[in-house]
């Protein structure tokens, strides 16, 4: 049986950068990890593909630059039902093809001396009584110290973890189409809240395939556990793909040309395990942004942090003695809970949480009409995606406005108890 230090399963932003971080700080280590993707590259892989600055700057930290075709993006628009707010402080990032984004990043952690095998699927893991795990996988099984579950909303890591698929979930669909008259600046991302019926939102981004520049058009709706399905009766929400193709009618488009692109997404929850024994999650598998579903800039700075953490530990087990396969038995990988809750991602991500009720409850008009009334804040939302130092001028009044809002919304909330 095949063994190494390290297999990450899952070949996305998450896992490549896991397997980048890991070689940046021990190339040593990085040549006895092995990562694992069952698809074929270059696979396609549905996003609407909004990269945060803050993702390639990331990259950079480790001397990684991924030079795919993209569309730049200034700022954002925020609609809601009776207000908009615009924000453009120039620069904040991409859109980016996933087909092409992700085989250049996995292509450079191969090139950093981590073994990359395409085309293999993994069908169990099963955590060893002497430590470490067997992966099964359909070339055969391999030994490892530490699997690391980058493996997306279906994670197989996740489920031998032993962890539920979560409470929030979200249901996407997307289009790629020609610009349409009515189409608002291609420089900036717009997010249209506007039907309250629907507990998320649609978007415009402008997109490159092929060359061509487009307009990635979608929906995402957010499901909670419990929720009762889609459909057209009483209590239920229509199905994305019907919120799209009525919006696309809207904007004078024939829904029945557009090929319908659908996926999940899983929203990051405080409380989840992410590390056991051998095994531990970052990525989606762990959880990204429930609010608005971005998730490529949070894969990479997962990515970061887990490559790091590894190279940490696997170095300590092998101060220990017995070799990594044996130190990483005593205790696992359990460590990854605390380092990834100390972190600055667990903190965003943590508020972002605290914010899925005002966004998605009774309070949403509330929560609509704050952005759609503040250019200022959603200004500093682009400043967060960009990553960039949040502007003294506008912060202050945003977090005060910000306050009375959340003040107003908590009394609301009570009276209706």
């Amino acid at each position: 049986m095949a063994e190494r230090d390290v297999v990450i399963v899952g070949g996305g932003p998450a896992g490549a950068t896991t397997a980048l971080a890991l070689a940046a700080v021990d190339p040593a280590l990085a040549a006895r990890a092995l990562l694992l993707e069952k698809a074929r590259f270059p696979r396609e892989k549905p996003c609407a593909g909004a990269l945060g600055a803050r993702g390639d700057a990331l990259l950079a930290e480790l001397g990684v630059t991924v030079d795919v075709p993209g569309a730049p993006i200034d700022g954002m628009t925020f609609r809601g039902a009776d207000s908009c707010a615009t924000a453009a402080p120039g620069k904040i990032g991409r859109v980016v093809r996933r087909i092409e984004f992700d085989h250049a990043l996995v292509r450079q952690a191969a090139a950093r001396g981590v073994e990359v095998r395409d085309g293999v699927a993994v069908n169990g893991v099963r955590p060893q009584p002497g430590g470490g795990a067997v992966v099964e996988t359909s070339a055969g099984p391999v030994r490892a110290s530490v699997v690391v579950g980058c493996d997306g909303v279906g994670s197989v890591v996740r489920k031998a973890l032993g962890v539920g698929p979560g409470a929030w979930r979200a249901q996407v669909v997307e289009v790629d189409t020609p610009a349409v008259p009515g189409d608002l600046d291609r420089g900036l991302l717009h997010f249209d809240a506007s039907d309250r019926g629907l507990p998320g939102y649609a978007w415009d981004f402008p997109t490159i395939v092929d060359g061509e520049p487009l307009v990635c058009r979608g929906v995402y709706r957010l499901r909670t556990e419990g929720e009762r399905g889609a459909g057209s009766g009483p209590g239920k929400v229509p199905d994305v793909g019907e919120l799209l193709a009525a919006r696309l009618r809207a904007q004078g488009i024939d829904p029945a040309r557009c090929k319908n692109k659908r996926y999940a997404e899983r929203g990051f929850e405080p409380a989840t395990r992410v590390a056991r024994g051998p095994l531990m999650l970052a990525g989606e598998a762990a959880g990204i942004d429930a609010v608005t579903g971005e998730g490529i800039a949070q894969a990479i700075e997962y990515g970061v942090l887990a490559g790091r953490f590894l190279a940490e530990h696997l170095r300590g087990a092998n101060r220990d003695g017995g070799g990594a396969m044996g130190g990483a038995g005593d205790g696992g990988v359990d460590g990854w809970q605390d380092v990834l809750a100390r972190s600055r991602l667990a903190h965003d991500l943590r508020i972002r949480a605290f914010f899925l009720r005002f966004f998605y409850g009774a309070s949403r008009p509330d929560a609509e009409r704050f952005l759609g009334d503040s250019p200022d804040a959603v200004y500093v939302g682009c400043q967060h995606f960009a990553g960039r130092a949040y502007d003294w001028s506008r912060l202050p009044g945003v977090l005060f406005s910000g306050g009375a809002r959340l003040a107003a919304i908590a009394i609301g909330d009570w009276l209706r108890r």
